[in-house]
């Protein structure tokens, strides 16, 4: 046992060890080998949320990576982080850990082992060989700072160190330790907090409709639209579930409804699910098929184009028999198919909540941390990065990216403190 672990006492504690945390870690040992550096985390087993994303595979970054990605704070404080540690760096970074990259659609890059535990184990070794402690079961309880000081304390022991990195993550999926608590502690450093909500979450539907659709997937255009903005589009693939709907369009539109619900603007969505085509085009492909093809079934017209049971299902809400004609469509019966298929109300109540979300949209503004070091503007010596801070990234690497880019720029503050001060 080192001198610094026996006195609790350490230059630089980083509070979190899961992407943010372990990658302040290894990048401010590099830069300053000199510091005693410590992680406190309160599970057992670092890393629990790196093991289970991207389906156990660790969607480590994307191809392309820009501010317009992400929502929140400051485009401008998001954009210059992420050009202080880009993409093309995270890329390099892995691979002289020896964690080669693949990529897959949309951009997004998996390690070549396709397991996340390459990625965590990867950066616990470099952590652990450039002297950095890892102390686990250490839940942080309390920060205080007096003087130049900090005290952390767990439920275990006490802290001492004069600077401290919070990498807490935010509100989702707590089961992993990110359950929020991390605000707390900011709150008590001076920090506020912009309110939270679910991003990346599956969504939940009132009604039954969705109930026998579950299991199909759909490419899908989604148009959110509220009381005072302009419509927002998304397109993805939509899958149909028992309790609503999921799949990347859904979660990516899920954080702007639920921002929308929180500001009262009552969000609406709607679902193009031929999003090829608008309402004006499709009707006209019908009104084409009924000249050319009048006693074709409009069934079969859709089948080519849609799955059969998604098909029967409009058929049927939209009054329309499954053997029916064109030389039969009424026109009241058009205009409600052309609707159902183009403009489909989405009868979301809510979304499947932290417990189920991705990703926390809110936290600290960006205006209360220095952005060259993310360094707290409300009290030295306090570095704040990753998902604690209010920014959220779509789906597709985003959010890794912005954990590996602000532990970066924290790193690189630290360590121009600590030489200057050396």
């Amino acid at each position: 046992m080192t001198e610094a672990l026996e006195s609790n006492s350490y230059d630089v504690l980083i509070i979190g060890g899961g992407a943010a945390g372990l990658m302040a870690a290894v990048l401010l040992a590099r830069q300053s080998s000199e510091l005693k550096i410590a992680v406190l985390d309160g599970a057992k087993r670092l890393g629990a949320k790196i093991l289970i994303s991207g389906g156990g595979r660790c969607n480590v970054t994307n191809v392309s990576v820009t501010a317009k990605d992400f929502s929140g704070g400051s485009r401008n404080v998001i954009k210059r982080t992420l050009k202080a540690f880009s993409a093309k760096q995270t890329v390099q970074f892995f691979a002289d850990l020896g964690v080669e990259l693949h990529e897959e659609e949309h951009g997004k890059l998996f390690p070549d082992s396709n397991k996340a535990r390459t990625v965590l184990e990867a950066l616990i070794e470099s952590a652990e060989s450039q002297g950095v402690h890892l102390l686990t079961d250490q839940r942080v309880e309390s920060i205080q700072k007096q003087d130049d000081t900090f005290s952390v304390g767990t439920q275990q022991a006490e802290f001492k160190c004069t600077k401290v990195i919070m990498a807490t993550g935010g509100r989702s999926i707590p089961k992993t330790g990110s359950d929020g608590f991390g605000y707390e502690l900011a709150k008590s450093l001076g920090h506020s907090i912009t309110e939270t909500v679910p991003a990346l979450a599956p969504m939940l539907l009132d009604g039954e409709f969705h109930e026998g659709l579950s299991g199909i997937a759909l490419e899908t255009e989604l148009t959110l639209r509220t009381k005072s903005s302009k419509p927002e589009k998304f397109f993805g693939s939509m899958l149909w579930t028992h309790f609503g709907i999921s799949g990347p369009v859904v979660l990516n539109v899920s954080r702007h409804w639920h921002a929308a619900d929180l500001n009262g603007e009552g969000p609406i969505v709607s679902a193009n699910f031929l999003p090829e085509l608008n309402s004006q085009s499709f009707e006209g492909a019908l009104l084409q098929q009924g000249q050319s093809n009048a006693n074709s079934t409009i069934r079969k017209f859709l089948s080519n184009q849609l799955p059969n049971r998604f098909v029967d299902d409009m058929l049927q809400i939209s009054e329309i028999s499954v053997e029916l004609r064109f030389s039969d469509l009424k026109k009241e019966q058009r205009k409600k198919l052309v609707k159902n298929l183009t403009e489909y109300q989405l009868p979301i109540s809510n979304s499947r909540g932290f417990g189920f979300a991705e990703a926390t949209a809110g936290g600290i503004p960006l205006s209360e941390i220095n952005p060259s070091t993310m360094e707290s503007r409300c009290c030295p010596g306090l570095y704040l990065v990753g998902e604690i801070l209010d920014v959220d990234g779509k789906l597709g690497g985003y959010n890794f990216q912005w954990a590996w880019s602000s532990a970066a720029v924290a790193a690189s503050g630290v360590a121009l403190i600590n030489n200057d001060e050396g």
